[in-house]
């Protein structure tokens, strides 16, 4: 598994490793059940503290992405069922994310029309 993380991104580096493993199972690069490298591995790997991959990891497994089952590893969860009927907690915090898309796109100035066209593009890639 290939992951890069630049340390002068604005982008914390643990988030960095979130966001390239969650695009990774999504484009279908880390299948279901594959088995993630160990965090004292990973942080080798990457010259990073453990501590730094141990908070990328739980965030993962907290957005069901990764499965962590002991001293056995943790592991790569089948992406959920695209369904159109949206549990409450589900869409609370699909409202959360949307307000933070909108707050963002709003500071970089952007319109509602373009935004609305990003948001189509990134959808369609994964």
């Amino acid at each position: 598994m290939i992951l890069r993380v630049d340390a002068t991104l604005p982008l914390p580096v643990y988030e960095q490793i979130r966001e390239q493993v969650v695009r990774m199972v999504t484009a279908g690069l880390l299948l279901p059940g594959t088995r993630m490298p160990t965090i004292r591995q990973l942080a080798s790997d990457l010259q990073l503290a453990k501590g730094t991959i141990a908070k990328a990891y739980a965030i993962l497994e907290e957005a069901k992405v990764l499965e962590t089952r002991g001293h056995r590893g943790s592991f790569v969860l089948p992406p959920p069922k695209i369904t159109s009927d949206v549990p409450s907690a589900v869409s609370e915090d699909l409202a959360e994310s949307a307000n933070s898309y909108v707050v963002a796109a709003r500071q970089l100035g952007v319109d509602l029309a373009s935004a609305i066209a990003q948001l189509e593009r990134s959808w369609n890639r994964f």
